[in-house]
């Protein structure tokens, strides 16, 4: 059977989704804009220092698949924009779902411009 698109963005240790994560700092908003390689693309307003844009990536993380941010947790990738989230509290069905709403959400963002006309 062929995986489907979402479940190539997560692996499955010890009963919780590691999400693979490339998370771009500094941007503009915090939002999920799609796929990079094997990867779900976020870019987070916090800055790279401190661990800010780590805190906000994993806000968004535990926003996207319903759970609370103590149970989104840095497993790799501290100081990289590639990184790994395990996320305890949801179950793997509603990963792949959460995955598969934002990934849709994302692609029907693709070609708006960044700023509306007024």
């Amino acid at each position: 059977m062929a995986r489907d698109a979402s479940e190539e963005l997560f692996d499955v240790e010890d009963g919780a989704a590691v999400v693979r994560v490339h998370v771009q700092p500094g941007a503009g908003r915090t939002a999920v804009v799609g796929r990079h390689g094997a990867s779900l693309k976020v870019r987070v307003a916090a800055p790279p220092v401190g661990g800010k844009a780590n805190h906000a990536a994993a806000e968004l993380l535990a926003a996207t698949f319903g759970v609370k941010a103590r149970d989104v947790e840095l497993v790799s990738g501290e100081r990289s924009r590639l990184k790994r989230f395990r996320v305890r509290g949801a179950e793997i069905e509603d990963v792949e779902a959460g995955l598969r709403r934002v990934l849709s959400e994302a692609g029907s963002r693709v070609g708006e411009p960044r700023r509306r006309p007024v």
